[in-house]
């Protein structure tokens, strides 16, 4: 198959949009944007940058106006005019062909947090899903989806499961996503909430899949289907499984501890980069000052 000319940029949630939802009066002595922010970088990575007509999907949201919003004032801010939401509620809504005529006129896609699962049962299968996975493969397009919108990015997809019970077997629900891309299972909200035996888990259960557990404020940029970087302000935790020697996951009962030997577990933060197909982390070095 053939390389995706597409970008993924996938966010751990709580991407930092400044202080754009605030009162205008308060709007320079809260600001806190970085130039080098999450949201610049899709703009920079995006074809027509600062020109680029972007489609903010809010359809895992449950308040689907305020946070679309928050995105469109945002993105104004970063000086990006053409922005609009696209709030598509049904399956019905995701075959309508003005919907579908806004996402092929689209350079970006934002998918904003919420419900991963309503992501997948509402796209799932349908013209609009069929639209952007072939933009993707075929085009310079970016998919970019924070939260509900990362996780639900990959092919297979964790939907449900305890943070504290997560390596007790059948506790963490996996499902099939919208296949971006292959061979990852992907965790948000990751460090602050202490999801890292939700991955473990998934790893154990499949380990043909690089688990990605994406810190808040925190992303990856992925070219090429397999060449990632970490972007943003926080933490990107990668568990392997390819190397697991040893679980137990089969024998033991519903509810009952699982046990798992030899999962490889790496770190990576902003500019460090990871091959998807050899297993290779290459990390930042920074000079230090001199004095």
């Amino acid at each position: 198959m053939n390389l995706p000319k597409g970008k993924l940029i996938i966010i751990g949630g709580s991407v930092d949009k400044g202080s754009f939802t605030e009162k205008e009066e308060n709007l320079q002595a809260r600001l806190k944007f970085f130039e080098q922010g999450i949201l610049n970088r899709i703009i920079t990575e995006s074809k027509h940058k600062t020109d680029s007509r972007i489609e903010v999907i809010t359809t895992a949201s449950s308040i689907p106006q305020e946070v679309g919003e928050g995105y469109v004032n945002a993105f104004k801010q970063l000086n990006v005019l053409d922005t609009a939401i696209l709030d598509i509620r049904t399956r019905e809504e995701a075959n309508k062909p003005e919907y579908l005529e806004r996402l092929r006129k689209a350079d970006v896609v934002m998918f904003t947090g919420g419900d991963q699962l309503r992501l997948s049962s509402i796209f799932g299968g349908t013209q609009f899903h069929q639209v952007l996975l072939d933009r993707y493969q075929n085009e310079a397009f970016v998919i970019s989806g924070t939260s509900a919108g990362a996780a639900a990015s990959s092919n297979n997809m964790i939907y449900q499961g305890s943070s504290q019970e997560a390596l007790l077997k059948g506790e963490v629900k996996i499902t099939g996503g919208l296949g971006f891309i292959n061979n990852v299972i992907i965790d948000t909200h990751f460090v602050q909430r202490g999801r890292i035996g939700r991955l473990l888990y998934a790893c154990a259960s499949n380990p043909v899949n690089l688990g990605i557990g994406l810190g808040e404020d925190t992303g990856l940029l992925i070219t090429e289907g397999y060449k990632m970087e970490a972007i943003g302000s926080g933490l990107v935790i990668l568990v392997d499984g390819t190397q697991m020697r040893d679980t137990n996951i089969t024998d033991v009962d519903m509810g009952e501890p699982v046990s798992i030997e030899n999962l490889i577990v790496h770190v990576m933060s902003i500019t460090d980069k990871f091959d998807l197909r050899t297993k290779k982390l290459t990390l930042h070095h920074p000079k230090a000052s001199v004095e």
